[in-house]
């Protein structure tokens, strides 16, 4: 148990320059400490994966800053299942989720890519030229499985109202009773002004809603889904002779994926977020941090 206790301590709390611990640091500090005379990395090994400890693994987490993080996200959640405050949406109103993935850089390879062979994998050049870099603004229909997209210089307020204007110029949107717009925080759609702005261009039919997510919440934006998938198959490895290049293929796969695509398994519900903010909540944040929402 002491052993199992020192793996769940943070090194430098017992005075050991180091960030993680090994099962061959541990078995030194151990035997360092006294508390037994002898003993192999295995050993801890075997011990600290009885109860699954695996200190030398780690992964990143941000805790909630957003002091309205739980109604934000929790109306998000509904209406990825297709409700909005307490009611369940009607057949002519939408679910849309939009952002921006910025600098897609144009990597031109100082010498060509080289196609897998036999026994030989595909062969890509670390040096590069970079010539240019475009911002490409997507919308993810959540429940339609459509996606609109766009590449532009720079992302901003304009671009971003022609995003929502060549999505709300087109059915069913058009004429749609309310399109709802799950965005981030970033500078083109922020706060009461954007919402504001956009209730201005859209006041009735379609009624465009605007919903914020929490402030560090884009893992609750299905568009990142989206831009996870064009990372692995459209930008990784970057290898491109134009700018336009990059464009081309951008858009060329919106259409080769929204032939094939369904709707994201979204499983994930108000319940379970209340359940995960009381978890948070029972363990006590880092110093200078507030407690979950």
């Amino acid at each position: 148990m002491q052993v199992k206790a020192l793996a769940c301590e943070l090194p430098r709390r017992t005075g050991v320059p180091l960030s993680r611990w090994s099962t061959a640091e541990l078995a030194a500090e151990v035997i360092a400490s006294g508390l037994v005379a002898a003993i192999s990395g295995t050993t801890i090994w075997r011990w600290l994966q009885a109860d699954a400890i695996r200190p030398w693994s780690r992964r990143s987490w941000l805790f909630p800053r957003d002091p309205e993080f739980a109604p934000k996200a929790a109306r998000v959640l509904d209406l990825y299942h297709r409700m909005w405050e307490g009611m369940p949406l009607g057949p002519n109103e939408f679910v849309l989720s939009a952002d921006e993935k910025t600098s897609i850089q144009a990597r031109q390879r100082c010498h060509p890519t080289t196609p897998t062979r036999p026994r030989q994998f595909m062969r890509v050049e670390h040096e590069y030229e970079r010539l240019g870099a475009w911002a490409y603004l997507a919308v993810w229909d959540v429940h339609r499985a459509k996606v609109f997209g766009r590449c532009e210089v720079t992302t901003g307020i304009i671009p971003f109202d022609q995003l929502v204007t060549q999505v709300m110029t087109q059915p069913p949107y058009c004429d749609a009773d309310r399109v709802f717009w799950i965005v981030d925080n970033g500078s083109s759609h922020r706060g009461q002004r954007a919402i504001q702005r956009l209730r201005r261009q859209y006041p009735k039919q379609p009624e465009l809603i605007l919903v914020h997510l929490p402030i560090h919440a884009s893992w609750l934006n299905q568009i990142e889904i989206y831009f996870s998938i064009v990372q692995r198959k459209v930008l990784t490895p970057n290898d491109f002779t134009t700018l336009a290049e990059v464009s081309d293929r951008l858009l060329g796969f919106q259409q080769r994926y929204e032939a094939l695509a369904c709707p994201f398994r979204w499983e994930f519900t108000r319940d379970d977020l209340a359940t995960v903010l009381q978890k948070l909540d029972a363990t006590a944040a880092p110093a200078g941090l507030p407690r979950a929402a």
